[in-house]
């Protein structure tokens, strides 16, 4: 990793059986590559999916985009609870991980 990153949160509500095949279409209109950290977890009633961009002002411009709202409507995923979490200081992943 160089230079920083914000890191933010979408969080969608739902049955994760069901939204996960959402998810995948919408990550495969961006395709893996294009993203600088990247992460999706299931939890009870959802799926919160983590990421980063270069900076604060652009990630908020990214999640209010017509780009990011126009894949997530496409995709057949509900609108998220998006929230910004703060500048990454250190971030380490060994591997790619695909379930």
């Amino acid at each position: 990793m160089s230079g920083p990153m914000y890191l933010g949160a979408a969080y969608f509500d739902g049955d994760p059986g069901e939204l996960l095949p959402a998810y995948q279409r919408m990550l495969d209109t961006f395709g893996l590559e294009a993203l600088d950290v990247h992460l999706c977890i299931t939890r009870d009633g959802g799926l919160t999916v983590f990421d980063a961009c270069p900076t604060k002002q652009i990630y908020e411009e990214f999640v209010r985009s017509e780009t990011f709202l126009g894949a997530i409507a496409a995709a057949g995923l509900p609108v998220p609870r998006v929230s910004g979490l703060g500048d990454v200081q250190v971030a380490h992943v060994r591997r790619t991980v695909r379930s």
